[in-house]
């Protein structure tokens, strides 16, 4: 009983510390925790994160008991010390194994969290541009990468989420990605990320889901399976059906594109995102429009990047929140200044009047009389107050076109009649009944002939060279299904267009179908000369790569969806001037509400706000479209023009969120680039040594800028999660066609938009690329985890080279240290370990003549040397601490004043149980972010790493 008591009041050590590497069941493995198991013979609990090749990244927890009960001859779990270390000669020329091993080690340690600079930039495919880096600088310095990119419409969002989670991976904070994004813009943002900067990601789109459920068996997670997956926001967001596997799941980094949906408390998106904000580290939210105007709304989008950033969500200024999100519009002086040609300056807003036709006039005069007559503030004569929004929606659907008025008069009809009698159902909505008839005669009795719009639409599409036999492409934009399909039906005839000229997009057809209809028309060889579209475009989609010409049929009567909708060809990329022409429909008719009460003042309006501020939601005083165009149709009602509500919107509570650019300090230098170190002068270099001297077998075709062969299986694996149809199309499993030229990759990226697959034959090598990933894979499996290779190098003493990590309870290093120990056994110093590879001319230039000799000597030196490289980490462990903890004050400090300004008042709320709870809410909080700060902190031993050791060429005296 007293030895029980003693034991429980000294705990026994444990046999791993945290941050020690452990072998088990033939893997490599670094210790996060080890505890006591409960059940005796069970040992202990050891939890752990995976290093070796093909357990890199996963979570797992071994019981010591248990793995010893499992295999009598093994030794179940056991520490892999440095002091073991096996040094073996290296006999292939230039020491190429060595080289190539130290190097894959390199690539392989994650960058210290301390390392907030950019490690990744100009590494990819796209333009180098710093107001691009932005967003990546803001995420680093935070004590997590949570940002809200809020960039206007057509800056590059897509390029600035695949430069952060480039970042992301290089610090080992991107094993698993979740990309949530709008259905119609799967295919582009998954192969955007892929053609520029070699990250697969698979799609699961209703093909992918079908794909997923053959390959893995039923019930089994397919976010376990799939680590990195691009999915849509309305297939992820039922939660019955995925609900289960996503609280299952934790993620390196989430991204939500179009987050603006995710507002409104209750709403299944924004279920659907509090969830992935709970089980993820990096969160990434990008939107052009990313709140409804209402502070409190955008506290709650707030609150999911940092639940401790707002205290008051009536309360806040953008200083409180401006490390948390970034906004740039085309003004901004840095995007100005880096631009060039790569975004040529938007045409005039054309309005293009249309004189309503006689049939049309009609319409005009029924609606002036009827609906908008006596009583405007009721709703007119024929509809009630409760109603008086009405007549608005029957003018917006005759301005669209007649079609489109008849369907909503049908509509509102088949709501009020009686099937059976045809009679109206409620006697109260009779004259609603008797008026809708006579406008569902004026309008069924009106011809093509009668469109004064659809008559100017052929006009100046004919006018601007959209033809049979024309290179010139044009969208066309409406609001009304209805219309759109009767535009498709009528106007390919008066064109002379055939019927795969003309293309219709809309929200009532499938994933698969709005994909392709956006693919296709992006394509140079697409014979697809006119797209229809309705708004399901206008956010998102890039419809700039072979078209400038954009025509609104209809105009919304709000400045946010004109920007969305010029944006789809106004955009970073565009090779011309985009133009632009609106449809105004223009009445003789007293009374009449055309399209110059409305829609031609917004145009300009936008165009006005555009050139001058960026973006056109500073005007408009509201952050979604149908927010602005109700609160333009209640001010229409009470009586005000259309002037006078934009200038009451002029005061504006979210105007010093956005209105202007946040994020970046006037005049801030560029990010300056982490110092990566790196053995190959390249990646490409890297590769093809690699692929000499791991690969021998491997028969690879080289041009001197191409290589293609055969991918072996595993890495033909590593492609399978791209789109079947592009693996197909191109036969990647068969013939994998890759470069290092950018330009060539290019040509080639510009040449695939003329084909069917859309995606190049020829992929671009990043360091991301899964290629690379499988050489330093192969590498590493070249040396065993308990060896290391000798060197024959210009050193005047052996140098035994040690990689030395302190990491947080994570498994995230904190500290890296690159030693290289000299002096032994008598006089030990350490030195920087490329300072002496440098010197000593380790490179490609060295010459194997297999002279190592003996090396028993060496392994002499590998015990002191170990000793050596524990006690200077040691030496410097306070110091590394007192960073971390300066690093870790502010954030400290903000959450203790958050914490503070949380709790103020509630003692006088009125009610002690909203202030209990309340109080509950803001500690709950406070623990969980004093766990991550602690969850930063450096735990446990360093882990020591021999790498190699450095011979002289010559003995010694």
């Amino acid at each position: 009983m007293a030895e029980g008591a003693s034991a429980a009041a000294a705990p026994e050590a444990t046999p791993f510390a945290p941050g020690a590497r452990i072998e088990v069941r033939d893997a490599e493995w670094m210790v996060r925790t080890c505890v006591p198991a409960d059940a005796a013979e069970d040992g202990y609990m050891v939890r752990a994160v995976g290093l070796s090749e093909f357990v890199r990244g996963e979570d797992a927890v071994f019981f010591t008991g248990l793995e010893k009960r499992a295999d009598p001859s093994d030794l179940g779990v056991r520490q892999l010390r440095p002091e073991e270390t096996e040094l073996v000669a290296d006999d292939t020329p230039r020491f190429a194994r060595s080289r190539l091993f130290l190097e894959s080690v390199l690539r392989r340690t994650p960058l210290p969290q301390s390392e907030r600079r950019l490690a990744m930039t100009g590494k990819f495919l796209l333009d180098d541009h710093v107001y691009q880096q932005r967003p990546a600088e803001l995420a680093l310095k935070g004590l997590r990468p949570r940002i809200l990119l809020a960039d206007v419409v057509g800056l590059g969002k897509t390029l600035e989420i695949g430069l952060t989670l480039a970042e992301l991976i290089r610090r080992g904070r991107g094993e698993r990605i979740l990309v949530v994004t709008p259905q119609q813009v799967l295919e582009q943002f998954q192969q955007e990320l892929w053609t520029r900067f070699a990250i697969p990601l698979v799609r699961l789109d209703s093909v992918g889901l079908e794909r997923v459920q053959r390959d893995i068996p039923a019930g089994r997670n397919p976010f376990l399976y799939y680590k990195r997956a691009i999915i849509s926001v309305d297939t992820l967001k039922n939660q019955g059906k995925y609900g289960r596997h996503l609280r299952s799941m934790h993620w390196d980094a989430v991204v939500i594109d179009e987050s603006h949906n995710l507002i409104n408390e209750g709403n299944l998106r924004n279920e659907l995102a509090k969830l992935l904000a709970a089980h993820t580290d990096a969160l990434l939210l990008a939107s052009a429009t990313p709140h409804n105007g209402d502070a409190a709304s955008f506290a709650q989008l707030i609150r999911l990047l940092d639940p401790a950033a707002i205290a008051d969500p009536g309360n806040y200024s953008a200083s409180d929140i401006d490390h948390l999100y970034i906004r740039r519009t085309k003004v901004n002086p840095e995007v100005q200044s880096e631009m060039g040609d790569r975004w040529p300056e938007r045409g005039p807003s054309e309005p293009v009047h249309c004189t309503a036709t006689p049939a049309e006039e009609r319409v005009f005069a029924e609606l002036a009389r009827t609906w908008f007559g006596a009583r405007p503030l009721d709703g007119g004569p024929v509809v009630g107050k409760e109603r008086r929004l009405f007549p608005y929606t029957l003018l917006k659907a005759f301005l669209s076109s007649h079609k489109a008025l008849a369907s909503t008069v049908d509509r509102r009809l088949a709501t009020i009649t009686d099937r059976a009698t045809g009679t109206v159902t409620d006697p109260a909505d009779q004259r609603e009944h008797t008026a809708l008839r006579e406008l569902a005669r004026l309008a069924g009795a009106m011809s093509d002939e009668d469109s004064a719009k659809l008559a100017k639409l052929v006009e100046q599409l004919s006018g601007i060279g959209v033809g049979k036999r024309s290179p010139t492409r044009a969208v066309v934009f409406s609001e009304s299904v209805p219309t759109l399909k009767w535009l498709r039906d009528t106007v390919p005839a008066l064109l002379g267009l055939g019927p795969d000229q003309v293309s219709l997009l809309h929200g009532g057809m499938s994933d698969q179908q709005q994909q392709h209809i956006i693919d296709d028309f992006s394509l140079a060889d697409s014979p697809v000369r006119l797209f229809l579209t309705g708004d399901l475009a206008s956010e998102g989609v890039n419809l700039h790569r072979q078209c400038h010409h954009l025509v609104h049929y209809d105009l919304p009567w709000s400045l946010i969806r004109i920007e969305q909708r010029n944006g789809r060809i106004d955009r970073y990329g565009q090779q011309h001037n985009p133009r632009f022409k609106a449809l105004v429909l223009t009445s003789a008719t007293e009374g009449a509400y055309d399209d110059t009460t409305v829609s031609e003042k917004l145009l300009a309006r936008e165009e006005q706000a555009h050139r001058s501020m960026g973006s056109a939601e500073a005007v408009a005083g509201e952050y979604t479209a149908k927010k602005e165009e109700d609160r333009l149709v209640h001010d229409l009602l009470s009586g005000k023009t259309v002037e006078e509500s934009l200038e009451s919107a002029a005061d504006d509570p979210m105007a010093d969120f956005f209105g202007g650019d946040v994020g970046v300090p006037e005049h801030a230098a560029a990010p300056e680039p982490a110092p990566v170190p790196r053995l190959f002068d390249s990646t490409e270099a890297f590769v093809r040594t690699a692929l000499d001297t791991v690969c021998p077998e491997l028969h690879v075709d080289d041009d001197g800028k191409l290589l293609a062969f055969e991918p072996p299986k595993d890495l033909a694996n590593r492609l399978s999660v791209l789109p079947a149809s592009y693996l197909r199309a191109h036969q990647v499993t068969k013939r994998m066609r890759v470069t290092f030229d950018a330009a060539l990759a290019d040509a080639k990226r510009e040449e695939a938009r003329s084909t069917k697959t859309s995606w190049p034959e020829i992929a671009y090598v990043s360091d991301l690329h899964p290629m690379v990933e499988w050489l330093v894979d192969k590498v590493q499996v070249e040396v065993h985890r308990r060896q290391a290779p000798v060197v024959a190098a210009d050193v005047a003493e052996p140098v035994l080279l040690v990689q030395g990590i302190y990491s947080n309870e994570l498994g995230r290093p904190t500290v890296v240290r690159w030693m290289a120990v000299t002096g032994l056994p008598d006089e030990p110093r350490v030195e920087d370990m490329f300072d002496v590879l440098d010197r000593a001319g380790v490179g490609p230039n060295m010459n194997n003549t297999g002279g190592i000799g003996d090396l028993e000597p060496l392994r002499k030196l590998v015990d002191p040397a170990v000793r050596t490289a524990r006690e200077h980490l040691d030496g410097h462990r306070a110091d590394y601490d007192s960073a971390i903890a300066a690093d870790l004050a502010e954030p400290e400090r903000k959450l203790e004043e958050w914490r503070q300004l949380s709790l103020e008042g509630l003692e006088n709320s009125g009610s002690e149980w909203r202030a209990r709870r309340r109080r509950g809410e803001v500690e709950e909080t406070v623990d969980e972010r004093q766990r991550l700060m602690r969850s930063m902190r450096t735990v446990g031993e360093p882990l020591l790493r021999v790498l190699a050791v450095l011979k002289p060429l010559k003995p010694s005296g």
